[in-house]
């Protein structure tokens, strides 16, 4: 059985880890872009950034004012269990956050959408989101904390299976241009791409193709793949960069994420993570072992999976 107290110290150890450094494969994918990067406005920004990450990691201080919404991701081995039980990990989350707001300090940008009840902690109605995955195997619980940012950085729209590729790729640079020219977002970011599930499915694959997924990683499929590729080189073909200046580099990678839908539609959701990609993860074992890393791993086979083992009604019969 995993402690619950244990659970609340890691989780605090990540909502700090989260705010204040950057995860090395983005730190990576964002050194490449500034290499690349020829706007001059695009340039200034990214080397700015990439100097404040480093102030941020000395001088133990959250990397940017606006510290997004934490929200955290779970994922249970078969075999794990909770002292006190799932309601006693919830609320071990909603302190931690609560925690970490004051402690880091996050600033505390949940409200109620309509009287604007600001508790001063992260933590309200539905907030922090906790989200949950499970593995066939193990008696571990992965806690993946992600600090989402691009507020108004996300987008969704119902096309027909007639629209094919082609009305994907140009619903994703309509995003793409809307997120620069309006200032929905701040790039460069990674981008996540939804396909497919209903409206919420949908919205939810693509959010978790672009906070779960780390920069250089590829699907499972490899046709899907060959269209992360080509998606990232497109989105950086716009003339668009940093925070929608002129430049190359607007898309530090795009994940594309795919759940089955309705025979009659093809709904598509566009999300960017924001500049400070923030997320940390660690697994914690019964024995009390506590495995910190940087790739969340959520998209496993299993959660991929596509089909059930059966025996259809005449196989059966016969």
């Amino acid at each position: 059985m995993i402690p619950i107290d244990l659970i609340q110290k890691t989780a605090e150890s990540l909502m700090d880890k989260a705010a204040i450094e950057i995860p090395e494969d983005y730190l990576d994918g964002l050194q490449k872009a500034a290499e690349t990067e020829d706007g001059d406005l695009s340039s200034f920004v990214l080397k700015a950034m990439l100097d404040n990450y480093e102030a941020a990691k000395e001088d133990r201080r959250a990397m940017c004012g606006d510290t997004g919404v934490p929200r955290w991701f779970v994922k249970l081995g078969n075999d794990a269990t909770v002292e006190g039980g799932m309601c006693a990990l919830e609320t071990a989350l909603r302190r931690a956050t609560a925690i970490a707001t004051n402690g880091v300090p996050l600033r505390p940008n949940r409200v109620h959408p309509l009287w604007r009840t600001d508790h001063n902690n992260n933590v309200g109605i539905g907030a922090p989101e906790i989200e949950y995955g499970f593995e066939p195997e193990g008696d571990w619980i992965d806690l993946i904390t992600v600090h989402k940012g691009g507020l108004f950085g996300t987008d969704y729209r119902m096309l027909f299976p007639s629209d094919g590729v082609q009305g994907i790729k140009r619903f994703y640079l309509d995003s793409l241009m809307a997120f620069g020219k309006r200032g929905l977002a701040c790039q460069p970011a990674i981008i996540g791409i939804g396909l497919g599930g209903s409206k919420d499915i949908c919205m939810t694959l693509g959010k978790r193709a672009s906070v779960l997924r780390i920069v250089g990683s590829r699907n499972s499929d490899p046709r899907i793949a060959e269209m992360e590729d080509e998606f990232k080189e497109l989105g950086n073909s716009i003339g668009m960069g940093a925070m929608g200046f002129v430049g190359k580099n607007m898309v530090i990678d795009c994940n594309i994420e795919v759940g089955y839908c309705h025979t009659g539609g093809m709904p598509m959701s566009v999300h960017a993570f924001c500049l400070s990609s923030r997320r940390a993860v660690a697994r914690i074992y019964p024995d009390g072992r506590v495995e910190h890393r940087t790739d969340p791993d959520w998209f496993t086979p299993y959660q991929r999976r596509e089909t059930v083992e059966w025996e259809p009604m005449q196989e059966a019969a016969e």
